[in-house]
């Protein structure tokens, strides 16, 4: 990847107001907080020294005042943005995992309130030592220590679902995700595995009168009237969010009704015609009237798969905000294109989906394209031209048949499939659940079809024909699969350099005199180490950098397994 398809891509991810922005950032910051005081807990698997000492780092960082500042302004801020946004929303219909989202956000502080309490606020009025295992003395075999456990289950959830519906635009996350929903799931093992441990231990010592005594004086236990203090004013925090969340609903209904009084008429282009009320964005009036409408990245801006063009009332609209015009430009839109998550119709207009479903939504979906890492191998069959002069169509369409029922077969059987078939040859694509999945399966694949080509050339000798010979270029990179063509009439394909990148390499076989080159990329990812193989460069026509590969002369004697000597012996 090119130093400005990184920016390119980079700018994707921070793409939006400053809202929006905000949001990211705060939420990296407590999803970092989260994530080490959850590992912090799990340590009392191992021993309360490890627990304690690595508790001690953390809080150097975030008991120091600039520490604490930075965390407050981020819990501040990223609950009050949410919360505003809920509050100036003109519909609650909504994708179930924004729902989800926003349900466990809200669920945070009303489990989180009497934790912070019981222990920054302890701490910081009272002198409370709030070491780990003083939480796990005033909470293990409580409700509190149940209502506690499932906090740090929401948390992690609402963080998660933040960070992947952040990222997914990304190739690396999409091919890393179950590697990264593995880790996910083992961090609050981790962590309620730790607290159990640490629960019980803790728990067993207080039984005893002398220990409870030494740990009530090191904790600086809290007397009843602290303790006292501290409930009231969890309780106090409880309500005043509670009026902070009736306030928002008050909000959120105070719009709705002022709205619905100002009807405005939206007209869709091969569409229906609806009559919305004032303030939602077009994406908004879009969803709430069941019109099917594109927006990858839910309506937040950092796409621009919701874009419309406005045909009339442009000169009617807002004008777009510097964010809004970013991501147009980017994708070089024309003047009178806007994104529908940005808009917000006060007045009659009439637009066009770009993206808009063809009698549903799948073809919305697919048109988009998707990027993904995948190996693609380009064949050919060598000589053709000369082999079929002077033989009757019929001869020629026989002979091809034949020649791919007995090689297709290899790439199906690997998990791959033919993208399309190029006259004498095809492209194949192998789509696995990632890149080193990818890559295996397009050696599989390259491996077997040289197996069936000398079992083909056999069966062509015994019937006195001459063999065929072939020429195959592995390779493996970033490809865009999506539908390609006319509505209703747009086949599925792939498109990008690596397709370009296996084609060329296909042509260098024949002065090669080899069977199949394969890229060092397809090498790496399948895990062949390739100190010592006979790599060759290649400047490649249409290819911005130069691609290393190696010449296999026999495709049937590639292995995943093949050491560097094995394949020079080739």
């Amino acid at each position: 990847m090119t130093a400005r398809d990184r920016n390119r891509d980079a700018g994707i991810l921070w793409r939006g107001n400053w809202a929006t922005r905000t949001r990211i950032v705060t939420g990296l910051i407590l999803f970092s907080f989260a994530l080490f005081h959850f590992l912090n807990i799990g340590l009392g698997l191992f021993s309360p020294e490890l627990m304690h000492g690595f508790q001690d780092l953390r809080q150097a960082i975030t008991r120091s005042l600039a520490g604490e500042a930075i965390l407050l302004a981020a819990l501040l801020l990223h609950a009050g943005l949410a919360l505003g946004k809920v509050a100036t929303r003109r519909t609650l219909r909504m994708p179930a995992w924004e729902a989800l989202q926003i349900g466990l956000g809200v669920a945070i502080p009303l489990l989180l309130i009497e934790h912070m309490v019981h222990t920054g606020v302890a701490h910081r009025v009272f002198g409370v030592n709030d070491r780990m295992d003083y939480i796990m003395s005033l909470i293990w075999g409580t409700p509190d220590g149940a209502w506690q456990a499932l906090l740090l289950l929401i948390v992690w959830g609402h963080g998660c679902l933040g960070l992947h519906f952040w990222l997914r635009l990304k190739p690396w996350w999409r091919n890393a995700s179950h590697w990264l929903a593995a880790g996910a799931a083992l961090v609050p093992a981790f962590a309620l595995a730790g607290f159990m441990v640490e629960g019980r231990r803790i728990r067993a010592e207080m039984a005893d009168p002398e220990t409870r005594a030494a740990l009530f004086e090191w904790f600086n236990w809290p007397s009843p009237e602290n303790f006292a203090t501290l409930i009231r004013t969890a309780t106090l925090a409880d309500y005043v969010f509670w009026s902070i969340l009736a306030l928002v609903a008050a909000i959120y209904g105070g719009r709705k009704l002022v709205n619905r009084r100002r009807p405005v008429r939206i007209r869709y282009v091969d569409g229906p015609e609806i009559t919305s009320a004032r303030g939602p964005t077009l994406l908004e009036i879009s969803q709430a009237n069941g019109v099917p409408h594109t927006a990858l990245c839910g309506g937040k801006g950092r796409c621009t798969t919701c874009r419309v063009v406005i045909e009339e009332g442009l000169d009617l609209l807002h004008p777009p905000s510097d964010m809004e015009l970013a991501s147009l430009r980017a994708v070089n839109a024309a003047p009178n294109t806007r994104l529908a998550c940005q808009i917000r119709p006060s007045d009659p207009a009439t637009v066009f989906r770009v993206f808009r479903p063809e009698g549903g939504r799948n073809r919305a979906h697919a048109s988009q394209g998707q990027e993904r890492q995948l190996a693609v191998l380009f064949l050919d069959m060598r000589g053709f031209t000369a082999r079929t002069t002077g033989q009757l169509p019929y001869d020629v369409v026989f002979l091809l048949n034949r020649f791919f029922d007995a090689i297709v077969p290899s790439v199906t059987g690997a998990g791959g499939t033919v993208d399309k078939y190029l006259g004498d040859g095809f492209l194949a694509v192998f789509e696995a659940r990632d890149a080193d999945t990818s890559a295996r399966a397009g050696i599989d694949a390259a491996r077997s079809i040289g197996a069936a080509l000398k079992l083909f050339n056999r069966t062509l000798a015994a019937e006195g024909a001459a063999p065929v010979r072939i020429g195959m270029g592995l390779h493996l990179g970033n490809l865009v699969l999506g539908e390609i063509g006319a509505g209703g009439h747009a086949p599925r394909t792939i498109i990008g350099d690596t397709v370009n990148a296996a084609s060329r390499l296909e042509a260098e076989t024949k002065a090669l005199g080899v069977e199949l080159l394969v890229s060092e990329a397809v090498l790496v990812a399948a895990g062949i180490e390739t100190t010592g193989l006979d790599l060759q460069e290649f400047t490649l026509r249409g290819v911005p950098e130069p691609v290393r590969a190696l010449p296999v002369s026999d495709a049937a004697r590639l292995s995943l397994a093949a050491t560097p000597a094995e394949q020079r012996s080739e």
